[in-house]
């Protein structure tokens, strides 16, 4: 779990015996390829950190698949509105890969607040930096063109590139499949 506490210390900047009482709430789980972590409609009662693996968030609409994002190693998991809000899920959260996962249950989440006063205060950044990064993920949609987002994603986790199928990375980028497959073409053999 030694990853997961150095991502609470650096997100959050907790001191170590409250990332210690933070890190006894997560528990260890494992999705083999194709298991889901979540489907769309349902409750969503767990947030997890991932320690290796890929999972899809993505919705169906009518005859397609829309992949909203690829969650990678060193980041969390779940459906935040639904987590929160108690809403039925939005989306399907499904394992690309064999996955590791350190998992917190909806209920000892909601507890953080009574083992650590000032939870609450550091949750208000956690969701102001997620908030942030789909920010900025909305205006690379609208502002960049699909080369640029291509080149985004080469830059910031060319990982992806090799281990998630084509179709979800050119649907995350909000382009078609074979645009995605043009782009990478041109940019291989510049």
């Amino acid at each position: 779990m030694q990853e997961l506490d150095q991502y609470i210390q650096s997100y959050f900047g907790l001191e170590e015996h409250e990332i210690a009482t933070i890190q006894q709430l997560f528990k260890p789980e494992t999705l083999k390829k194709h298991d889901y972590y979540l489907k769309m409609g349902r409750a969503c009662e767990r947030l997890s950190f991932i320690r290796s693996g890929y999972l899809r968030i993505f919705v169906t609409q009518a005859d397609k698949e829309v992949t909203q994002w690829i969650s990678t190693q060193g980041y969390f998991v779940t459906d935040l509105s639904a987590l929160i809000f108690n809403t039925p899920a939005r989306w399907h959260i499904q394992a690309l890969s064999d996955t590791e996962l350190f998992t917190i249950s909806k209920s000892d989440y909601q507890s953080i607040g009574d083992l650590i006063p000032r939870w609450h205060q550091l949750e208000k950044l956690f969701i102001a930096k997620c908030f942030g990064m789909l920010e900025e993920r909305v205006f690379s949609l609208l502002s960049m063109s699909a080369e640029d987002r291509y080149k985004l994603l080469l830059d910031t986790n060319p990982a992806l590139l090799n281990e998630v199928p084509l179709q979800y990375l050119a649907s995350m980028l909000g382009m078609s499949a074979e645009t995605f497959s043009r782009i990478r073409r041109k940019m291989m053999e510049a």
